[in-house]
């Protein structure tokens, strides 16, 4: 039993180190949102700073490491499955809808009602329809055909890959453009 906990906990430090350097790869967050396993919110001090004594050690950040990867096993095998890994993605981007959509309500709720109604949701400074239609009516005829609509999908596209934007190409196996 000490043998499988011993080697839980090694396991977990591997993955604590690895979700920290994900996260440090990413953003230059340093891994303080916990690379894969923290989720969507920020590793805060006092959390990490397990005995309170206003600063961190290893041991606390490898014992928060294997908290957030027990938190991901769900079923205690020591190892994380797809289907673990999945339900965990899945929380963490439920969490940042809800985190995005309640600031969107925020920040354009007019009436202060707690919903937008359609006219909240239209910008009011000629950024909606009426622009990407002019920008998508290439020849300015007051129609789009498919050929137009096909050419702004290829600019943007394009101009999306020029500021180093993912698009929808095979970037390999990592999902990151130029691997």
């Amino acid at each position: 039993m000490k043998t499988k906990l011993m080697i839980a906990v090694a396991v977990a430090a591997v993955a604590g180190t690895a979700a920290f350097a994900d996260g440090f790869g990413r953003g230059g967050d340093m891994g303080m949102r916990g690379g894969m396993f923290g989720g969507a919110q920020p590793l805060d001090f006092a959390t990490l700073d397990a005995d309170g004594n206003g600063s961190l050690t290893l041991e606390e950040m490898n014992a928060a490491s294997a908290t957030r990867f027990a938190a991901v096993d769900t079923n205690g095998d020591g190892t994380i499955s797809q289907d673990e890994l999945t339900a965990q993605i899945a929380a963490n981007a439920a969490q940042m809808a809800a985190n995005q959509a309640q600031m969107m309500i925020a920040r354009m709720d007019a009436n202060s009602d707690g919903v937008l109604s359609a006219d909240e949701m239209t910008p009011s400074d000629n950024r909606g329809p009426a622009m990407m239609f002019a920008r998508l009516d290439a020849d300015a005829d007051g129609t789009v055909t498919a050929e137009e609509f096909a050419a702004a999908q290829t600019a943007m596209h394009d101009q999306g890959q020029g500021r180093g934007q993912m698009g929808h190409g095979d970037h390999g196996k990592s999902g990151r453009s130029g691997n």
